[in-house]
């Protein structure tokens, strides 16, 4: 049981990116563990992801409108969740050097939701679609990862991603490539996929253009969250004074003091990032830049 253990402790005391692929994987492994089991039966499995799957067609959505959240979590190949989570830790690491571990989430909740309404409006509007509405579905989380992988891109465009075989190559050259795969291939057999992953690319733009506009369209996502915790009883935090907590007390002065010289040194690696890449960075440096975002 050391293992599940380990896992139990890894999910409670990882940030939320590593929650996020947690849930995925769960997910995935559980959904595909009673399709087997009911497949030895000779009972129908393909229920489980019709109940998950977002329907193109609006009567279907009507009695299924869960499907539009679930459907961001589902996976059904291996190499299907594993590419993208994959893309998940990798540019979601670089997210979370930019924005909140809450922006994190509702970027993932408002990036599926807009990939999912793209998807249901394209096929309910261009002939092209209409022969597979009855009959198509879209699942996975390709849509939450490129809103990450596009605000990312307009939060830095010009920082280096050591790519195997390729070298460097800007953040923003790999966004623009993302998106314009996608809409040259909405006619192709993954026409629906592809829809979800433009939808969320514009969440994604959309969401680093608000902020530059002091609003935030995630900050709903947080406090829906929020609101269930409380509601299911969330156990407060309690912490403990140490004996020598009075005395260990900053004044003001010094306070400002130190924020402002661990503002500094933050501004130093982001600095050195924009010059030389990520992967330029000593590991002292990664962690403290990793510490500064959460």
């Amino acid at each position: 049981m050391a293992f599940v253990d380990n896992l139990t402790h890894s999910f409670k005391n990882g940030n939320q990116l590593i929650k996020l692929i947690y849930i995925n994987s769960g997910i995935f492994l559980l959904l595909n563990f009673l399709s087997i089991v009911l497949s030895l039966f000779n009972l129908p499995h393909t229920t489980l992801w019709s109940q998950l799957a977002v329907p193109a067609e609006v009567n279907q959505l009507v009695y299924k409108p869960w499907t539009v959240v679930s459907y961001m979590f589902l996976h059904q190949e291996l190499f299907h969740i594993f590419f993208n989570m994959l893309s998940l830790f990798w540019f979601g690491k670089i997210f979370l050097m930019y924005f909140s571990e809450k922006q994190l989430v509702g970027l993932y909740v408002v990036g599926g939701l807009a990939g999912a309404a793209i998807y249901i409006i394209s096929f309910n509007t261009f002939p092209y679609f209409l022969p597979l509405l009855s009959r198509s579905v879209l699942l996975g989380a390709s849509g939450s990862i490129m809103a990450i992988i596009v605000a990312t891109a307009a939060k830095s465009p010009n920082m280096n991603l050591q790519l195997m075989l390729i070298g460097n190559v800007k953040l923003k050259y790999i966004a623009l490539i993302a998106v314009g795969t996608s809409f040259f291939s909405i006619t192709s057999e993954n026409g629906g996929g592809e829809l979800a992953h433009l939808g969320g690319a514009l969440a994604g733009y959309i969401f680093v253009v608000s902020l530059q506009h002091k609003m935030d369209v995630t900050s709903w996502v947080s406090w829906v969250l929020d609101l269930a915790v409380g509601v299911f009883g969330s156990r407060k935090l309690r912490v403990k004074k140490s004996k020598n907590y009075n005395s260990q007390k900053m004044s003001d002065a010094d306070y400002n003091m130190y924020k402002a010289q661990k503002m500094a040194n933050v501004d130093k690696i982001l600095d050195k990032i924009k010059t030389s890449g990520y992967e330029s960075l000593t590991p002292d440096e990664k962690k403290r830049l990793f510490e500064q975002g959460k």
